[in-house]
């Protein structure tokens, strides 16, 4: 029997490309740097000058695996309110620059997040359609020297940006700080579950359109 030596083959590798982004915003109420890597270990710096929002921050970068760096400088001499907002519109203009045309990612992302007596369930959808679906019922106008109303804010701010669909309700709760905390947290594990690329579309759009 005639053996014929023939060079090893290398097994073949799929390496996906980075998906990384970092987005600048100046206007004249702030100035916002945002980057991010969705296939990070959830490493975080945060420094906006409202530390409630520092501290959800984290959460989507911890929660969600997302290495995240927000760094804003705004007209807190005035309010929180636009540099909330524009660091919302900041960190959604990175995630849309990060996925990209969304190809391969599993695109949907559901998560039901307790934290003591709150539960809050976040279903979100990388649709390409922006539309924000809120229900939560935060008792006190203030956590600190946060104001509630601004939660909302942040979330459209993000979904406008990011072209997301985003359910955020509440199913129990009475605690304001709970209440939102867990809603950052199921915020950011549905994030991290729709952004995973499914080996299964490899690079294809997830979409029976083929577009999104």
């Amino acid at each position: 029997m005639e053996i014929i030596d023939r060079p090893s083959v290398p097994p073949a590798t799929s390496v996906q490309p980075a998906r990384a982004a970092l987005v600048k915003r100046t206007t004249l109420e702030t100035d916002v740097t945002a980057s991010l890597n969705l296939d990070g270990v959830g490493t975080c710096k945060a420094s906006t000058g409202i530390p409630f929002l520092d501290h959800m921050l984290h959460q989507i970068a911890s929660h969600g695996l997302i290495d995240l760096d927000v760094q804003a400088i705004g007209d807190l001499e005035i309010d929180d309110h636009h540099t909330n907002e524009d660091v919302g519109i900041t960190l959604g203009q990175a995630l849309a620059k990060a996925v990209g045309d969304r190809s391969g990612i599993s695109r949907f992302g559901h998560f039901i997040a307790p934290l003591d007596e709150a539960l809050i369930e976040v279903v979100l959808d990388f649709s390409g359609r922006p539309h924000l679906s809120y229900s939560l019922e935060i008792p006190n106008q203030r956590i600190g020297t946060y104001d509630t109303e601004l939660v909302k804010e942040f979330f459209a701010a993000v979904v406008n940006h990011t072209q997301m669909t985003l359910h955020i309700r509440q199913l129990q709760g009475g605690n304001s700080h709970h209440i939102v905390e867990a809603a950052f947290k199921a915020f950011a594990r549905a994030l991290r579950m729709a952004v995973e690329i499914d080996p299964r579309r490899a690079s294809r759009i997830p979409s029976s359109k083929g577009v999104l």
